[in-house]
């Protein structure tokens, strides 16, 4: 009666040793490309980051009942999390070598319900606004016909990293 999830991550330091010695955008395009390990958390959720160019980042998730709440639909923390990888990876695009950032607040409007019936969701992430020290971004969760599921906002710190 019981279902069973198995999935395999790489070491995280990995990719956390990468970031200060590249631009950002060429960062994320070796994370996307494979030439560096996806963070855990994009095999425990099981998504994947599908685009990327400089101050934009989408990523996909196909839904599946281990993201379910007790009341029989995607949790909450799942949306949260696609919209925060979205909108941070957008400000993750646009930084130079040496810079990463850190998520200060994520602000997040869930607008419709997504179970296994939904299919395939992508998380569109935008830098609205990016300074010297913070940047702006936002996410849309959308579906295959592009309707609204979530909407984000996201304040991010920037920060230097030694190469």
């Amino acid at each position: 009666m019981g279902r069973t999830r198995t999935y395999n991550w790489d070491d995280p330091a990995i990719p956390a040793q990468a970031v200060g010695g590249m631009a950002g955008l060429d960062f994320l395009r070796e994370l996307q490309a494979g030439r560096l390990p996806g963070p855990p958390i994009g095999q425990t959720l099981d998504f994947a980051l599908d685009e990327v160019e400089r101050g934009r980042a989408v990523f996909s998730l196909v839904p599946g009942e281990e993201h379910y709440n007790p009341i029989g639909s995607v949790h909450g923390g799942v949306f949260a999390t696609l919209l925060d990888s979205a909108a941070g990876c957008a400000v993750q695009s646009t930084l130079p070598q040496g810079m990463a950032y850190t998520s200060l607040d994520l602000t997040v409007k869930f607008l419709r319900p997504i179970t296994v019936d939904t299919g395939r969701v992508r998380a569109i992430g935008t830098v609205i606004n990016s300074g010297r020290r913070t940047a702006l971004a936002q996410a849309q969760l959308i579906d295959a016909t592009d309707r609204l599921l979530a909407h984000a906002t996201s304040s991010c710190m920037l920060f230097p990293v030694p190469a």
